[in-house]
């Protein structure tokens, strides 16, 4: 596509820049100086190289724009609006203010031509690597078809962003698998909130990036025909990933404020931008002032992108006419398609009553779901032979038998992203918003914190990220308390919008698998032991769709009249049915409830949760981890049975035995208990 004129390059970037400074300041709050310091390389990106529709946000075959250096968010308000993405001038105007489409931070879902949800600096950033890996993917499955699918990513991302520790990680992975689909926009314009970023970043960020088997270049950010070369030899790069370093001015055009940390974090001032607007030749009044030339000059833009998709649609619609089978494979991928029968596959898995991990458990449903999920993708960090998630009946998305020479076989379906559990988070969830993949990664637990921006994020936005956590409490054993889980359960349950599944033997994995995959209004985990539970015993004629309520009636009080209710999850349901027993031989009538899934059951109907468990009832919760969150589930009055420390290294038989939760002294505390009514 052809670049703007000269004459009307300032036009259009000054119209970028006043459009944010303006909303900004209005807002009284916001970011104008990386919108005003970007505006020169984002014109010239949108313009003459990104490939989207503005009629269709979600046209398969669209170039992907992640704009990682979220707070800058009004960059990318005034291209949508400009680009007739759909975004009017009225929400421009309503910038931060409630309900509007025009948040502090971008918030894909929320408004149309936003990809990731972005603010979390460094998130944004390997979401772009999880979409460029998705488009080599899915590409890679479609011999025909799949050369019509040649999107690329593109983003501007900030010093903050390769200051976080999870874009390292992304980038590494990138290199290693050799993106070149993916480009980036470095805004290096030196300075952060507390100042020059030489207070604490003084590294050859390039030189860093070469390392990663990256390719880079400087540019001034500001010309625009440096950044259009830069670019064209980035799109005609076919090895590596790129990072243009593009040197800035952040705030430019700001006369007193510009290159300064003025600019960063707060309105310009109404003084200030009067003089910017003065010095650039622009009209004080009115605000939001959008010049029919310029005005003109998007609309046409607009319109050789629209052009462009009619064109590319003829050659895809007659590529899917001559290959039906591919055609029919695509659609597969791009509803992420899950059989109706699921639930009842993975069910007939577990039939066979063993007593297994629910970690081993976990594995097998992945052998069962991935031939009737072709979408189904993903893998662990380092950890594969540990969280049983390696697809096996796929080739690894690897180099075959690591030869280097050899090309990464992205027809592949598990993922190894080495030990970066901060880089497998953002990654998945990159691979989920591409959009034709049901993506998951695995890890250990207590390495969940290091994952949690990403979880708390797929939250947000409403992603199906899967995210696989093994090893559940302090009976993995003799790694001891570093790698015990303690807290963790409590804490992702704090998490609005996620599924925490822990169940307790084959079926209650398979069920919690099959809710995860069919899950489409957000994540998911997966919370599941390394040491083995048996299969638990069922009331005649059970109907496991009561499990899907994330609550049910495991085993009924003798009589069916309880003095007290056991409520338990994942390995302890055991120990509650034992407790049940021991009770039940002193007189004491107990209902033992699993919880596999307290969200579940949280949002199922009022009479449903009332006939498992009764108002006003004595209630007991079991779970080896923290106690204090029970209260929301229990009440103040309950008894709460846990691990209200850290754990401490032993063999598992040992470590429950000293925690008390073993049948026995559960029963003599709860017998204990009730005796004090």
């Amino acid at each position: 596509m052809p670049a703007a004129t000269v004459e009307l390059e300032p036009l259009c970037v000054n119209t970028i820049k006043f459009l944010a400074a303006d909303a900004v300041e209005r807002a009284k709050s916001g970011h104008p100086g990386t919108p005003m310091g970007t505006a020169d390389m984002a014109l010239t990106l949108w313009s003459s190289f990104l490939r989207f529709d503005p009629d269709d946000p979600a046209w398969v075959n669209r170039d992907r724009f992640v704009l990682s250096v979220g707070h800058a968010s009004m960059l990318l308000y005034s291209l949508l609006h400009l680009y007739e993405c759909g975004l009017s001038l009225d929400e421009i105007r309503r910038f931060r203010q409630w309900g509007s489409k025009t948040p502090g931070h971008p918030e894909q879902g929320h408004t149309a031509g936003v990809e990731a949800t972005t603010g979390p600096l460094g998130q944004g950033f390997g979401n772009g690597v999880g979409m460029a890996l998705g488009q080599r993917m899915l590409a890679a499955r479609l011999p025909n078809l799949g050369r019509l699918l040649d999107h690329k990513v593109y983003g501007i991302v900030s010093d903050g962003d390769l200051m976080e520790g999870v874009a390292s990680e992304a980038a590494s992975l990138a290199g290693h698998w050799g993106l070149s689909n993916l480009i980036y926009l470095y805004d290096d314009n030196h300075v952060s909130i507390e100042g020059p970023t030489s207070l604490a970043y003084t590294e050859d960020a390039a030189a860093r990036f070469e390392a990663y088997r990256w390719r880079t270049e400087r540019v001034d950010g500001h010309d625009r025909r440096a950044v259009a070369d830069a670019l064209a030899r980035a799109v005609s790069e076919t090895a590596r990933p790129t990072l243009i370093v593009a040197r800035t001015t952040i705030g430019k055009g700001a006369p007193t404020k510009q290159g300064t940390a003025k600019t960063h974090g707060e309105p310009l001032g109404a003084e200030e931008i009067k003089r910017a607007k003065e010095a650039a030749g622009w009209p004080l009044t009115p605000e939001f002032y959008v010049p029919a030339e310029a005005r003109a000059y998007f609309h046409e833009r607009a319109e050789e992108k629209r052009r462009a998709r009619t064109a590319w649609e003829t050659h895809y619609q007659a590529a899917r006419r001559a290959y039906p089978e591919e055609a029919a494979e695509l659609d597969r991928y791009l509803n992420r398609a899950i059989p109706a029968d699921l639930e009842e596959r993975l069910a007939s898995e577990a039939a066979s009553g063993e007593s297994l991990a629910t970690r081993t458990w976990s594995g097998r449903m992945i052998q069962v779901a991935a031939p009737l999920i072709p979408a189904l993708v993903g893998g662990s960090a380092d950890l594969g032979p540990s969280t049983a998630t390696d697809i096996k009946s796929a080739p690894d998305v690897a180099r075959p038998g690591g030869d280097p020479k050899l090309p990464i076989q992205f027809e592949g379906r598990t993922l190894h992203f080495g030990v970066r559990e901060h880089g497998m988070g953002t990654i998945v969830n990159g691979l989920c918003l591409h959009g034709a993949f049901l993506p998951f990664g695995a890890t250990f637990l207590v390495f969940s914190d290091y994952m949690r921006a990403s979880i708390r994020l797929a939250a947000l936005t409403g992603l199906r990220s899967i995210f696989v956590f093994t090893h559940d409490s302090v009976f993995l054993g003799e790694d001891g308390p570093t790698h015990q889980a303690v807290e963790h359960v409590p804490s992702l349950r704090l998490i609005p919008n996620l599924h925490l599944w822990r169940p307790a033997d084959g079926l209650e994995t398979a069920v919690a698998w099959a809710a995860a995959l069919e899950r489409r209004e957000g994540p998911t985990a997966l919370v599941l032991t390394r040491q083995k539970t048996a299969a638990l015993a069922r009331p005649a004629g059970f109907d496991r769709t009561a499990i899907r309520s994330g609550g049910y009636v495991l085993a009924e009080a003798e009589g069916g009249r309880p003095r007290v209710i056991l409520i338990a999850t994942g390995s302890e349901v055991g120990v509650a049915v034992g407790a049940q027993a021991i009770l039940s031989s002193r007189g004491i009538a107990a209902r033992v409830v699993s919880l596999p899934c307290v969200e579940r059951f949280e949002a199922a109907p009022e009479s449903y949760r009332r006939s498992v468990v009764p108002k006003g009832g004595r209630l007991v919760t079991i779970e080896a981890a923290r106690t204090p969150a029970w209260t929301a589930v229990a009440g103040l009055d309950s008894l709460r049975i846990g691990i209200d420390r850290f754990g401490a290294s032993a063999p598992a038989e040992v470590l429950a035995k000293e925690f008390g939760l073993t049948p026995e002294p559960v029963a003599e505390r709860i017998e204990a208990w009730l005796s004090e009514e």
